[in-house]
């Protein structure tokens, strides 16, 4: 057997909760049974933080362990197929770009530890494994879930406090957009910008046009998602008629295709891009949208430091990741597992610049994290 094939893949399930009052306001909540069922929220975002995820050891024979890091409730009958299929395959032989793992929720998990054990092995940053790094520093903004005006400004008080520039708030057509806007302009001036994520739960054009009628154009940074992804004209006619940026969210994790920025393309219907996905599919994603003229971010779903370190590494390599990114899981999560975290400077993160990932894996935090399931294949 080469030294560089996997012996053996452990997968530990774990469930990290969020800071007290980091998601959502108390007496705000989400009657939207569909969007709670496909986002797994639960009506006061409280579920959002429990659901499990799963934390990934993957080692060769050479002894050299990588890890990885699935998004929330991943499939753990497709986790353990996926573990089966890969123990015993040499790392130096697999297609890195298109690894043999089919489900997107546990697609990067897998892709994280096996390009951490290639970055051990010739002694890189995973950044210079997708092509090397365009910056050492990624802009981040903070994040929350729906808010009363009141806790709205609190929460973008908060995170300007610690040098963010930017702030982004889910919301929903029951929100008073406007009022959050004055809060947040009466406490904190222009300190900070805004982004709103309706997560196209505004619908259509004419409720995102009342919706926004009122709001501080001066602080706001920009519109995502606020109505259907299919309503690619709606998109064009909102970008006509609203004095804010306008973006398109592309999340490969929530069986969504790359190639669904081909009608945003044709349409130039979008101002920017927010990309999650795999790391090779995010960065050619960032590629097109730099051939377009368009600038993009790092998306994230509220994730635990491994996957959040590995989104530093893909941001660093996208040649146009300028916007800040959804890098903030620090202001949210109680505990990262990683034993190094995320060091921020005026709210910009440091892309690492050791071996791999740059950071290892806190085996007792997630000793204190783990729910008792595991997964594990070990060839002989």
């Amino acid at each position: 057997m080469n030294p560089t094939s996997i012996q053996s893949i452990v997968a530990t399930e774990v469930v990290v909760p969020a800071k007290p009052g980091s998601l959502n306001s108390s007496d705000v909540l989400d009657k939207d049974k569909s969007f709670a069922k496909k986002f797994l929220t639960g009506e006061s975002w409280t579920d959002f933080a429990i659901q499990p995820k799963w934390i990934l050891q993957v080692t060769l024979r050479n002894g050299l362990t990588g890890i990885g890091e699935t998004y929330r409730s991943a499939s753990p009958e497709k986790l353990k197929e996926a573990i089966d299929g890969l123990v015993g395959k040499d790392i130096l032989a697999l297609n890195w770009r298109r690894l043999p793992v089919n489900d997107q929720r546990i697609y990067e998990s897998f892709e994280t530890a096996i390009l951490d054990l290639l970055g051990k092995i010739v002694q890189v940053p995973i950044h210079q494994l997708l092509g090397g790094a365009y910056r050492d520093k990624i802009d981040c903004m903070g994040w929350t879930g729906r808010r009363n005006p009141e806790d709205a400004a609190r929460k973008a008080y908060e995170a300007m406090q610690k040098g963010h520039k930017m702030f982004k708030f889910k919301c929903s057509d029951e929100d008073p957009v406007r009022l959050w806007t004055e809060a947040i302009r009466k406490k904190c001036g222009t300190g900070i910008r805004l982004i709103l994520d309706p997560n196209q739960r505004w619908n259509d054009v004419a409720t995102t046009l009342q919706l926004m009628d009122g709001v501080d154009e001066e602080i706001m940074y920009g519109l995502e998602d606020p109505i259907k992804h299919e309503d690619v004209e709606g998109f064009v006619a909102l970008r006509k008629a609203l004095k804010v940026p306008l973006f398109r969210h592309i999340s490969l994790p929530y069986t969504q295709d790359i190639r669904d920025i081909i009608p945003c393309i044709k349409a130039n219907s979008a101002d920017g891009y927010n990309f999650n996905g795999s790391a090779y599919n995010s960065i050619l994603l960032a590629e097109i949208a730099h051939l377009e003229g368009k600038s993009c971010w790092r998306g994230s779903e509220v994730d635990l430091g491994i996957s959040e370190t590995m989104g530093l590494h893909i941001a660093a390599a996208s040649i146009n990741c300028t916007i800040p990114s959804d890098l903030f899981g620090e202001l949210v999560r109680v505990n990262d597992l990683i034993t190094t975290g995320i060091r921020f400077e005026h709210g910009a993160a440091i892309v690492p610049q050791g071996p791999g990932l740059g950071t290892d894996l806190d085996l007792e935090a997630v000793s204190n994290y783990a729910t008792g399931n595991i997964i594990k294949t070990e060839q002989s």
